[in-house]
C-alpha cells in the first residue's frame, strides 16, 4: 500500500509540474519605477506652492471654472485639489493614477476638503481610461517613470475636445532645485517628439517655472 501512495504522490508531482510549465508567464507591468506611496510626503513640501505656481500653470491651459479636466499621475493629490478649487462645482476633476494607494490618499484628502467635483480613476498601463472627447484640459506633473509615452499620449489625446489642452510639466535637465536626479529626467525636446508621433502638436513652451519646464499640446489638424 505505501509503495502505491508512493507511485500516486510521483505522478501527481508531476501532473503538477507539467501544468505549471504550461501555465503563461507572469504579464509584466507596463510602468516605470512608480512613486513609492509611502514616499508620498516628499511632494508636499511647504515651499511647493511658490515654485510650483499652480495658478499660473492652471492659466496657462486656459482652466476655468465648470471645466472639465484631468490630472495624470496624481499621486498625493496636491495637484487634484487645486483644479478641483478652480472648476467648481460645475466642474469635475478626473484624478488619474495606477497605484490604488494613491487613489484611496486623494479620496481621503477630497473627503477632508469637501470636495464633491473629483473622480478617482485606476489607469491600466498606458490607458488613463478616460472618457473620450470630454476634457477641456490634462495636466501631467512629474510622470517621467513613464514607459510607453507616445501610447499615453494618444489615448489622453482621445480624451480631449477639438480645442482642449495637455500640459506636460517636468524638471529641467539643468538640476537644481527638487526632483530626481538629473539622470532620471526627460527633456523637454523627447517629450515634444513623442507627442508629435502621438498626434499632438506643440502650442507653446513656458518658461516661468524656476526648476521645470511646461509645454502645452493640442490636437494635430486632420
Amino acid at each position: 500500500m505505501s509503495r502505491l501512495l508512493a507511485l500516486a504522490a510521483v505522478a501527481a508531482f508531476g501532473l503538477l509540474t507539467e501544468l505549471s510549465a504550461q501555465q503563461p508567464a507572469p504579464r509584466p507591468q507596463p510602468h516605470g519605477r512608480l512613486f513609492p506611496p509611502q514616499d508620498l510626503g516628499l511632494l508636499e513640501a511647504p515651499d511647493r506652492d511658490i515654485w510650483q505656481m499652480p495658478d499660473r500653470v492652471m492659466d496657462a491651459l486656459g482652466i476655468a471654472e465648470a471645466s472639465v479636466v484631468a490630472d495624470i499621475g496624481a499621486g498625493s493629490g496636491w495637484f487634484t485639489v487645486r483644479l478641483a478649487r478652480r472648476v467648481g462645482p460645475n466642474g469635475k476633476v478626473y484624478a488619474e493614477d495606477v497605484q490604488r494607494l494613491m487613489l484611496e490618499a486623494i479620496k481621503r484628502r477630497v473627503d477632508a476638503e469637501g470636495l464633491l467635483n473629483v473622480v478617482g480613476v485606476m489607469g491600466e498601463g498606458s490607458d488613463p481610461q478616460l472618457p473620450r472627447g470630454k476634457l477641456h484640459a490634462v495636466l501631467m506633473v512629474d510622470a517621467s517613470e513613464i514607459v510607453d509615452r507616445v501610447t499615453l499620449l494618444r489615448n489622453l489625446a482621445r480624451s480631449l475636445r477639438p480645442e482642449g489642452r495637455i500640459g506636460i510639466v517636468d524638471f529641467k535637465l539643468t538640476g537644481g532645485g527638487p526632483g530626481p536626479p538629473t539622470e532620471e529626467r526627460v527633456s523637454p525636446e523627447a517629450v515634444a517628439r513623442d507627442a508629435a508621433n502621438a498626434g499632438l502638436r506643440l502650442l507653446t513652451q513656458e518658461n516661468f517655472l524656476p526648476y521645470q519646464y511646461l509645454l502645452v499640446f493640442g490636437l494635430a489638424a486632420k
